[in-house]
């Protein structure tokens, strides 16, 4: 039979309300091993403390849960001293009903649910990279703002783009909500909320914006590289999608057989979507011809773009492309990605007058994100757009018009 715990310093709450106020836990109480339990006095009722041992030397605390200092313990809401000491060993170890979740196993169930829900599942092995051993092991219940905000800055400090950071604990905070979620007993507290947060501002200014002439000579070097390729890059251009949407194009979203021919781009995996949905984007005669040659005596169901060898473009591997199109930016001249495509299909729509919502619909993106990301390109080089709305300057005198059927 195991030795009853006896803390005398905290398990009485006459004892315990006789301790000044502090931010340092009282009666650290070992509970088992490398847990101990301590006593937070506070203004109000105290709260029951939790440092368990990381492994590596160093310690760890987080809150279990408010003392029985001014009401009944009920074993929920409010704790004695020894339903403290059974939630934190189920916090820190688990209990019958199975181990509770670190990092590592949350992260793993995180990248099931995005492969059975057919999202991106690079957003799992994005955090996975990134995250240290000790942090892989760490119990989600025991995770605390410091060493979260640690994490966060070592990532800075080690020279990754702020973009990338952005994305990385975007999908650590979803990782760590669905965990919550999944075990609301054992984790109580959400610190990476806070933690995680504060880099919406890090974006930095987007500069991936080519003229139309090196545009077009992108497509006239991707054609006379691959015909196959040439198609796809021309795709691109014009419409502004994800290499990921133009590879799940069929053969049915091409609507070419009129004056205005158009393709229903799919919407991309991003976010929670589970369905892909379809829209019409506008492209150029030239494009829909093209197109329609090449998918000549396919069926509607099809991919409408093929690579040279038969096989269909992988929205998931885009790295054959972007060996291609680095290799067509270098006879270019200009050092970029794919994603210049679509930058200047965005910019050049809005340049021309198009409406932001409808730049946006086409694009597959969201008004804010657009308005944060492309307002510098407007304000600097959106003048004759807004000369438009100008008010004409007509000399006075001449914008006098007799209007026939009245006296002059």
């Amino acid at each position: 039979m195991p030795r009853k715990l006896h803390a005398p310093r905290i398990e009485n709450r006459t004892n315990r309300l006789k301790l000044p106020r502090r931010r340092a836990p009282y009666g650290l109480t070992h509970i088992g091993v490398g847990l101990r339990l301590g006593y937070r006095r506070c203004k109000g009722a105290g709260r029951w403390v939790l440092e368990a041992s990381d492994g590596a030397g160093g310690e760890w605390q987080t809150r279990v849960g408010v003392a029985d200092d001014f009401e009944d313990a009920d074993g929920e809401h409010v704790l004695d001293f020894w339903q403290a000491t059974e939630k934190a060993r189920t916090m820190a170890r688990g209990s019958s009903s199975g181990a509770p979740a670190t990092w590592e196993s949350a992260l793993a169930d995180y990248e099931a649910d995005l492969k059975a829900s057919g999202r991106e599942i690079a957003n799992a092995t994005r955090v996975r990279h990134h995250t240290p051993p000790a942090l892989l092991a760490k119990p989600v219940a025991l995770l605390t703002a410091a060493e979260l905000r640690k994490w966060r800055n070592a990532l800075l400090a080690d020279g990754i783009k702020p973009a990338t950071v952005v994305r990385t604990l975007t999908a650590a905070k979803a990782m760590l909500n669905a965990a919550a979620d999944a075990d609301p007993k054992r984790i109580t507290e959400r610190p990476w909320r806070i933690a995680l947060g504060g880099l919406a501002n890090t974006y930095a200014p987007l500069d991936r914006i080519v003229p139309d002439h090196i545009v077009q000579r992108l497509i006239e070097e991707a054609y006379a590289r691959d015909a196959a390729f040439g198609l796809f890059v021309h795709v691109a251009a014009e419409t502004g999608a994800r290499t990921s949407q133009i590879a799940r194009l069929l053969v049915a979203d091409l609507k070419a057989d009129h004056s205005a021919p158009t393709l229903l781009m799919p919407s991309s995996r991003k976010g929670r979507r589970r369905q892909i949905s379809r829209r019409p984007v506008p492209i150029t005669l030239d494009l829909a011809g093209r197109l329609k040659r090449a998918a000549y005596e396919r069926t509607t169901s099809e991919p409408l773009l093929l690579r040279s060898n038969g096989k269909s473009w992988n929205p998931r591997d885009p790295s054959h492309l972007q060996r291609s199109f680095a290799a067509i930016a270098a006879r270019v001249g200009i050092s970029e990605t794919m994603l210049c495509l679509r930058h200047s299909a965005i910019v050049r729509a809005l340049l021309a007058g198009v409406p932001a919502k409808l730049t946006a619909s086409n694009a597959d993106t969201s008004l804010v994100m657009l308005e944060r990301t492309y307002a510098r390109f407007i304000s600097e080089h959106g003048g004759e757009v807004a000369r438009k709305g100008l008010l004409p300057s007509t000399p006075p005198g001449e914008n006098i018009v007799n209007l026939s059927g009245r006296r002059p």
